[in-house]
């Protein structure tokens, strides 16, 4: 393989990109259309501690960033933010790319393994909640403390239009992630504590009820299909994208009943859970795409999570399609946006 060329500046770029899993990092360099090597003046501060990769996608140069290696959750994620922005000045916008679990809501929000959750601003939320900050109410709901950013304009524009078009025609998640296995196959095969990054098949998405208990064993071939909750079968594999909010917090939730509870005393119709974008959206400008790969219950395994990550980057992708660089160039810088917040 031949040496990857380097930007003369880290000026150069504009979108800053975080992902807390390996797995999550590899879909987002394996997006890329175009890698780059560290630019060549780059000199990080004194206190960043990241690990970058760098790149092209469309017309825009991206950084990304993951969390250290077993180390996750808010504060650690809004340290890894931190300090890229105090590395990378000229970032503009920020992405917040990888995996969270669905909270299906089947009259409102169908949300199937695979699928793509987007923060967006709803009601009194900016489009993603700290669950786990506040108090709990005698009438058993959960009272938020603080209040956590809007994405910026520039983000919100493009989710407009981005939303727009695939009303009109659909998206490009499926075709990205293809063109994406194409160029890496190894990326196709499953192996020990790596997944395939692959769609994994309708009869490999169960959807329990809440009160109906994980029987044991790495898949759900033990559990009972009677406590199956039957939904309509889709026209297409292609993953769906849903618009919301997102709740965020340090707890890994692995109960169908504890989920709902969550979700009910939030107050907000939310429909994902993760653990890192509550840390970052008052310090990172950002929105945060989630592919779900499992319903935050005790079935929850890892079987989905490589697709999940392909389909978030996938959607990341599209979404700076639709930014067009000039618009980004004329943009406030995000360290300048968080000083004036």
């Amino acid at each position: 393989m031949a040496d990857l060329q380097a930007l003369k500046s880290g000026n150069l770029y504009t979108v800053g990109w975080i992902s807390a899993l390996p797995l999550e990092l590899a879909a987002a360099t394996a997006m890329l259309d175009e890698e780059h090597a560290t630019p060549t003046d780059f000199i990080p501060s004194s206190s960043d501690q990241n690990n970058y990769a760098f790149g092209r996608m469309g017309e825009h140069n991206l950084v990304i960033a993951s969390l250290p290696a077993g180390v996750y959750g808010t504060i650690s994620a809004a340290t890894t933010a931190q300090h890229m922005l105090s590395s990378f000045s000229n970032i503009k916008i920020g992405l917040m790319v990888g995996i969270g679990a669905g909270i299906p809501r089947l009259k409102e929000y169908d949300i199937r393994l695979g699928d793509v959750v987007v923060s967006k601003p709803e009601g009194t939320s900016g489009g993603v909640i700290q669950y786990d900050l506040g108090k709990a109410k005698a009438d058993g709901s959960f009272e938020r403390k603080g209040m956590l950013n809007r994405p910026p304009l520039a983000l919100l524009n493009a989710l407009s239009s981005l939303e727009a078009r695939h009303i009109k025609s659909g998206s490009k998640i499926a075709l990205y992630v293809n063109k994406m296995l194409e160029r890496y196959p190894r990326m196709k095969k499953g192996r020990p504590k790596i997944p395939s990054y692959m769609f994994q098949g309708v009869d490999n998405d169960k959807f329990f009820e809440s009160a109906y208990l994980h029987i044991g064993g790495p898949s759900c071939t033990a559990c009972d299909t009677a406590r199956e909750i039957t939904r309509d079968a889709r026209d297409s594999t292609d993953p769906e994208i849903h618009y919301g909010v997102i709740a965020s917090g340090d707890t890994l939730v692995k109960d169908a009943v504890r989920r709902d509870e969550l979700a009910k005393g939030t107050g907000e119709q939310c429909i994902c859970f993760e653990m890192e974008a509550a840390g970052i959206m008052n310090t990172f400008p950002c929105v945060v795409i989630r592919g779900i790969c499992d319903y935050a219950d005790s079935h929850k395994n890892d079987r989905w999570q490589g697709y999940a990550a392909a389909t978030a980057a996938a959607y990341a992708k599209e979404l700076l399609e639709v930014i067009p660089r000039a618009e980004l160039q004329r943009a406030e810088k995000a360290i300048k946006i968080l000083q004036e917040g």
